[in-house]
């Protein structure tokens, strides 16, 4: 009898040996997928901090770790990451900047133009169309043209040998010359960050408009709010 119920226990003592070890090898599987809690209180798993914010679909670029404005890991063509051939993120990052910034000037100065009329001096360019108008300054005035390619040239100096001491070192951001004359980058750093990113995104934007206005205005010869009332003329109801 004794022996009877000693074997009894062992074989219930075994059970929950089992049943403890199979609880402990679930437990532990299970906490491989589960998300993790970082400092600030948020949830990530690893595979979402690997995905792309802008494209979920593919693997956020190993550069593109959000620290720069309007970085949200859209690099699709993998851009970031083609320092072997002499062009790094930091050379693309300044060519978007200065790209961004003509362009928001661009787009500004080919409406003011057509709806204000042109500056004292350029009387001879009355087409509204920008690309055009472009072409009569040249023909009566073309010292002006060879002043502005003078000034671009001298520009583009500062701005090379810039990016280029400022990629050695290390010190300088992409696009940073230090022109902030009402000190916003003195003030709140979450209100200045903010600003980087409404710049760079209308900076972006702007690109987009500026070269719909170039081919608007090379196709059509019109004015760039002269074909916007064109179109919706022609396609309205």
């Amino acid at each position: 009898h004794h022996l009877l119920h000693a074997n009894n226990l062992n074989q219930t003592e075994l059970k929950m040996m089992k049943i403890a070890t199979i609880a402990a090898l679930l437990a532990g599987s299970a906490s491989a997928f589960s998300p993790a809690a970082t400092s600030n209180g948020r949830v990530n798993t690893a595979i979402s901090a690997e995905r792309s914010q802008a494209l979920p679909f593919m693997n956020r670029p190993a550069l593109l770790d959000g620290s720069m404005a309007g970085d949200v890991g859209f690099d699709p063509l993998g851009l970031s990451d083609i320092d072997d051939v002499g062009i790094d993120l930091y050379w693309l990052r300044e060519a978007e900047v200065k790209h961004a910034r003509v362009a928001m000037l661009a787009v500004i100065g080919i409406l003011q133009v057509e709806i204000f009329g042109p500056a004292p001096g350029c009387e001879m360019a009355t087409d509204k169309c920008q690309m055009d108008s472009f072409w009569q300054i040249w023909g009566a005035h073309p010292q002006y043209i060879a002043f502005a390619l003078i000034m671009i040239t001298i520009v583009e100096t500062v701005s090379g040998i810039a990016a280029t001491s400022g990629r050695e070192s290390g010190e300088r951001a992409p696009g940073d010359f230090g022109l902030d004359p009402l000190g916003y980058s003195k003030g709140d750093p979450e209100a200045y960050a903010r600003l980087q990113g409404q710049e760079i995104a209308n900076g972006r934007l702007a690109m987009w408009a500026a070269a719909g206005e170039l081919m608007q205005g090379c196709t059509t010869h019109q004015g760039a709010i002269e074909n916007l009332m064109t179109s919706l003329k022609d396609n309205s109801f």
